[in-house]
């Protein structure tokens, strides 16, 4: 490589390292909290270093800046709408009881013998429930800490039958803003990539659950009484019914039968809210009374608004479990989106400038045929979860390099939000200094070196997605 390439390859790193400076900084002040701001502040001012240089050096106009970040964050339109139903879902399905009763019943199947794969299965149905591994975490996930070092497991390999539970939920929920993200971003329908996520997460999580079984058949142990005292919260505070099963089943034949997004999301918020109505008056009732007051309707309307709408606290006398069934509703996506927004904007900026294509240059070389590309894609994908520390950025800027040759090689692009999905996603927690490595090692109070080996199905997902592509298994080109 000549001199000149050189210097243009460097100078289109100084926006990534201007970012990852400021990325960084941001963790060590304000830690997980950085996602409330900071970070969208040090991508605006990546941003414009890159402006400022593509403008100064090669005297991009303005204008073509201007037209990248609005095709960029019109990209991401749907994704917006979906962000906010799936807020407005989320809070629907725990005020109406339906997740309570997932997480009362889920509880229930915890034994000795098998913690650690109901550690797992728990986390991944809760994750899968409410589209978060940090939700998840953070809730479920501190109570089956407490239960596994009661019953003498060490803290990592609790730890990482939380944290593969809680990912595996979080990379294949519809509810999910990295899901979203992920197949929004590269222009592919939510459910048809959940789908094809589906051949390399389902022998992914299948190792891991094998794993975890033998691992736990191996330890000897008690069942802990906070479980039982968990499921007492729960059922004083909610109108715990099989009924309300009714609602997910709905969802999952929507699901099924291939509607749009929006449309299952709508559905199904609105008939949770229907069923909060009937099983869960009182709390609905109260949530409508801190906001309102008036007539008997216009608290009920008032409560199920807020529930859809604005963050909910319910009481149920064990803060854990508060915090397990406490609600972000639509506001709560706002921080969220917020930062996609921004992403997006430096993303844009980045192709405008070709910076983002000079720095491809150093990696698209090995993306020369089918198993080289995805295997770029996952390196990429991982490697950035540890530059910029933070998995939507990573998802972002992977997606950004690699959708054009995807493009020209012929290959849909569903393999390509797979590809990213299985990388970006559920690497982003294995990094001490990223921004779930230091939440999730936060929450649980358990150092990420000391879980990372028990993370199966973290580093199992890559690892999978690459040997698929090995395979060939139903990978296609667009014109086969």
């Amino acid at each position: 490589m000549d001199s000149s390439k050189r210097g243009t390859i460097l100078i289109s790193l100084i926006p990534v390292a201007v970012l990852v400076v400021l990325l960084a900084t941001d963790i060590s002040i304000f830690g997980s909290d950085a996602i409330l701001g900071a970070s969208q502040v040090s991508l605006l001012v990546a941003t414009g270093v890159c402006v400022w240089l593509s403008m100064w050096l090669y005297k991009t106009p303005w204008s073509a800046f201007e037209d990248a970040i609005r095709s960029n964050v019109g990209d991401v339109t749907n994704a917006i709408v979906i962000l906010l139903m799936i807020g407005a879902l989320s809070g629907a399905w725990t005020v109406s009881g339906v997740v309570p009763t997932f997480i009362y019943y889920g509880l229930k199947i915890i034994s000795p013998k098998v913690f650690l794969l109901s550690a797992c299965l728990i986390c991944a149905l809760v994750s899968v429930m409410v589209g978060s591994s940090w939700t998840t975490i953070a809730t479920i996930g501190v109570a089956l800490m407490g239960i596994g070092k009661a019953e003498g497991f060490s803290d990592g390999l609790i730890a990482g039958a939380i944290i593969s539970g809680a990912y595996f939920g979080d990379k294949i929920s519809p509810l999910s803003d990295t899901t979203v993200m992920a197949s929004s971003i590269n222009r592919v329908p939510l459910f048809s990539h959940i789908r094809y996520l589906m051949i390399t997460t389902v022998p992914s999580i299948v190792i891991t659950l094998i794993v975890f079984t033998i691992l736990g058949l191996s330890h000897e142990g008690v069942p802990a009484a906070q479980v039982e005292m968990y499921g007492q919260a729960l059922d004083r505070t909610f109108n715990l019914s099989p009924w309300l099963m009714i609602v997910p089943l709905v969802t999952a034949w929507l699901i099924a039968r291939r509607r749009p997004a929006l449309i299952v999301l709508a559905i199904s918020t609105v008939l949770a809210s229907l069923f909060a109505l009937f099983f869960q008056p009182e709390l609905v009732a109260g949530i409508g009374e801190k906001v309102v007051q008036g007539s008997r309707a216009k608290i009920f309307f008032a409560g199920t608004v807020e529930s859809v709408y604005n963050s909910v606290t319910i009481a149920t006398g064990n803060p854990e479990v508060d915090s397990l069934v406490s609600t972000r509703g639509m506001l709560g996506m706002l921080n969220t989106i917020y930062l996609i927004i921004c992403g997006m904007c430096f993303g844009g900026c980045m192709r405008a400038s070709g910076m983002l294509r000079e720095i491809s240059r150093i990696i698209l070389p090995l993306a020369r045929r089918r198993f080289g590309l995805v295997a770029s894609t996952v390196f990429t994908g991982t490697v950035f979860n540890g530059i910029v520390s933070d998995q939507y950025l990573s998802i972002i800027l992977t997606s950004d390099i690699f959708r054009d040759t995807f493009d020209k090689e012929g290959y849909e692009r569903r393999l390509l939000s797979r590809s990213v999905e299985d990388s970006a996603t559920v690497t982003s927690p294995l990094f001490p200094w990223s921004s779930c490595g230091m939440t999730q090692s936060t929450i649980l109070h358990v150092p990420t070196l000391a879980y990372l080996p028990y993370c199966f199905f973290n580093w199992i997902s890559p690892l999978m997605s690459i040997t698929i592509a090995a395979l060939g298994y139903k990978i296609y080109k667009k014109n086969q």
